[in-house]
């Protein structure tokens, strides 16, 4: 037997019955006759078939499940929520059928780049198959908790954090999205399914450079950040001037040589690209004195 199998045992009201007719007849016997040998050893017999009996009452609360075990053999799972009445020889083991979180804390892992980061997910899951979670692993709660963490280094292991140069040319855990958590429930997927575990969603809940190259990482964002910020206004500005000194020459405004235009785009240029506001200089004479 290496597979689910489902049971649905006997009503727990009609064990109920039978144990309090037993307990009944037991008692008469005793009263009915005290001095009578037989009937004290039949009248002890059916109350401890009573207690043996009321053993084997079960109560199956929803979305959960008992597995059933006769002598080392196994013999099905109740996945019917109820009461029931089983053999008392049975040796039963709850399994919740619930949606469960993991919310693993943060660990320390090394990117594709070898840069240490701190990375943490969420995982919610479920029981499905109630004969390898209870046979095939050990403990499949503990299971689901390192299988978490080995799927968390071999995820990082294959993508950096940041793509700095060209952020659209490569998938990273930053900026992956919907495509590294996809990735991500598909590798746990494979390593809980031989525990009977049902993956329903998995996402990264944390993402941080590692604390001892925080600090240098956060500075090269921010060079990254100015960088790409003078690169859009020096585009701009050379556009704005363009226009300008166009404007100036179809409106027939004044005729520049090249040295006055050469000195007019540079002001402008120092003016549209200066991050502090640009101080006015009145020039009285001209150009060439």
């Amino acid at each position: 037997m290496n597979h689910e199998k489902f049971v649905v045992p006997p009503s727990g009201y009609l064990g109920v019955v039978v144990t309090i007719v037993t307990l009944a007849l037991g008692i008469l016997l005793f009263v009915l006759f005290p001095n009578s040998v037989p009937a004290i050893v039949i009248g002890i017999f059916l109350c401890l078939l009573t207690i043996f009996m009321i053993v084997g009452l079960l109560v199956v609360n929803p979305n959960e499940s008992a597995v059933l075990v006769l002598f080392g053999k196994y013999s099905g799972t109740i996945v019917r929520n109820g009461f029931f009445w089983v053999n008392p020889f049975y040796v039963r083991k709850k399994i919740s059928l619930r949606a469960r979180n993991l919310n693993a804390d943060p660990i320390k892992v090394n990117d594709k780049l070898g840069n240490p980061i701190m990375i943490g997910i969420v995982l919610v899951w479920k029981v499905k198959d109630t004969f390898k979670a209870a046979f095939e692993v050990d403990d499949y709660l503990q299971f689901v908790d390192i299988q978490s963490e080995a799927a968390i280094r071999k995820l990082a292991g294959h993508y950096p954090y940041d793509n700095f140069d060209d952020e659209q040319r490569e998938t990273t855990l930053r900026s992956g999205g919907e495509e590294v958590n996809h990735i991500l429930e598909q590798e746990l997927t494979e390593r809980l399914q031989m525990a009977g575990i049902q993956v329903i969603e998995a996402r990264i809940s944390y993402l941080a450079y590692s604390s001892e190259i925080a600090s240098a990482m956060l500075q090269r964002q921010q060079a990254t950040a100015i960088v790409a910020a003078r690169h859009k206004i020096v585009e701009g500005a050379v556009s704005m001037v363009e226009m300008a000194l166009d404007m100036l020459s179809e409106r027939q405004v004044v005729t520049l040589d090249d040295e006055r235009k050469a000195a007019m785009v540079t002001n402008l240029m120092v003016v549209l690209t200066s991050d502090k506001a640009a101080s006015p200089v009145v020039n009285a004479g001209t150009l060439y004195h």
